[in-house]
């Protein structure tokens, strides 16, 4: 069959921010949700997904809060999903700050056995530094990044998250200059516009644009406060919506180098040294068939 070329458009294309799901879930379909996934992003053009899994997903321990043991089994099982296809999927290790001792173990043996990042949820708020802290200090340690969910402009409390928003993650960018923290999803729910204003200051803060809402002006605010090497293209959980943001970079006035950036190289810039070196390598598993 012919190639094709992928909806994404020819130029590389890495995702930040993705998930998976594993058999200690309440998802039947998990086998089938990764299946779809990977073949998906192979129609858009995604050459690496950099995923994380939380815990059980809900169904022993909460999501955001989940058990030791929970949060242990999602690693393993996200980290052997990456040796088994290193090119194409790299894996953040996941950690529950209200667990410190068991989280600082789990960066550890997540880094050696090949993590290239933290994952933080809405286990407990940005500027809880006590548990914070430390988990910063080993992704300094590592020369790695911590991707932080955000919800954009907390105005309250919601039920079974700790859950921050830029302002405060800005807090704690600034006690922990030598890490990159992605503050994740400004597309994933609250007031995109109060991000830019809460982070335009600290340059170690990087925006990643995924999320469900594709609201208008949205990537091109975050443009015009941060630039384009402290932005992100990503999908989270809804490859649509990341294909819709990725068609959205043409007409927000950036350049091919800034949309370049966007796309893949500031990821490269932002992750260890060589993470996506095959992956910009490989040939994507595409065909006239499956773009039909």
């Amino acid at each position: 069959m012919t190639a094709s070329l992928p909806l994404g458009g020819p130029e590389p294309l890495i995702d930040p921010h993705a998930h998976f799901h594993t058999p200690f879930t309440n998802r039947g379909d998990w086998e089938r949700y990764n299946t779809s996934r990977l073949n998906m992003g192979e129609r858009i053009g995604i050459r690496c997904h950099v995923a994380s899994i939380l815990g059980s997903w809900g169904h022993t321990s909460p999501t955001y809060f989940a058990s030791p043991d929970d949060q242990t089994r999602a690693n393993t099982f996200m980290l052997e999903l990456a040796a088994q296809d290193a090119a194409r999927i790299k894996a953040f290790v996941a950690v529950n700050p209200n667990f410190p001792a068991h989280a600082l173990t789990e960066i550890e043996r997540g880094i050696a056995l090949g993590a290239v990042g933290i994952k933080l949820a809405a286990g407990r708020r940005t500027t809880d530094f006590a548990l914070l802290d430390d988990i910063c200090a080993a992704a300094a340690a590592f020369g790695v990044p911590v991707l932080q969910h955000i919800w954009q402009h907390r105005r309250r409390e919601w039920p079974n998250q700790e859950a921050s928003d830029g302002h405060e993650l800005a807090q704690l960018a600034a006690r922990h200059p030598r890490v990159t923290f992605l503050l994740a999803h400004i597309g994933g729910g609250g007031d995109w516009a109060h991000t830019n204003p809460a982070v335009v200051e600290l340059p170690n803060i990087v925006m990643d644009l995924s999320g469900s809402g594709v609201d208008r002006g949205m990537i091109d605010e975050a443009l015009r406060w941060v630039g384009a090497q402290r932005l992100l293209w990503a999908c989270d959980l809804t490859l649509c919506t990341g294909l819709t943001k990725l068609r959205a970079l043409a007409y927000t006035g950036a350049s091919a180098a800034e949309i370049a950036d966007m796309r893949w190289r500031n990821a490269v810039r932002i992750f260890p040294v060589g993470t996506f070196d095959a992956a910009l390598a490989r040939p994507l598993r595409l065909t006239a068939t499956e773009a039909a």
